[in-house]
Order: C-alpha cells, then sequence, then structure tokens
C-alpha cells in the first residue's frame, strides 16, 4: 500500500531546489521569448511559482501582436 507523506510533498513544492527548476525552465522560456521579458519567483501558500512576463513596453506590444510568451511556451 501506498501512502502520501503530504506534509513532504508540501515542503517539497516550497522548497529551494523546486525554485531553482522553476527558474531554469522560465529562463529558457525567456531567451525563447528574446529581449525585453522578465522572470518573477515567489513562495505562495502551497507551492512555489514562477513566471515570465514582458516587462518593457515593446515587449508587451510584441506579446500582445505575436503571442510571444505562449509560443516561447510551446503553446
Amino acid at each position: 500500500m501506498f501512502v502520501l507523506n503530504r506534509p513532504g510533498v508540501a515542503e517539497l513544492m516550497r522548497s529551494d531546489a523546486m525554485q531553482a527548476v522553476l527558474q531554469d525552465y522560465a529562463r529558457s522560456v525567456q531567451g525563447r521569448a528574446g529581449s525585453g521579458y522578465g522572470i518573477s519567483t515567489h513562495v505562495g501558500k502551497t507551492r512555489a511559482n514562477c513566471s515570465v512576463y514582458a516587462a518593457t513596453g515593446e515587449a508587451r506590444r510584441d506579446n500582445s501582436q505575436n503571442n510571444t510568451l505562449l509560443k516561447a511556451l510551446g503553446g
């Protein structure tokens, strides 16, 4: 029988190691998106979160017209 260690999973989802994995992936997406895109990381109540966003006006226009972030994600 398998019993999930819920506190252990919760700790893993907020850990520095998980943040590093997310940041690596976000940097990859940021690189494919091009210049003007930034990365934001924070630890929420239940897990670490990382996002890539259009940081400049030029990047916001680019993303709006070309769906750059969606394409950089592979979507």
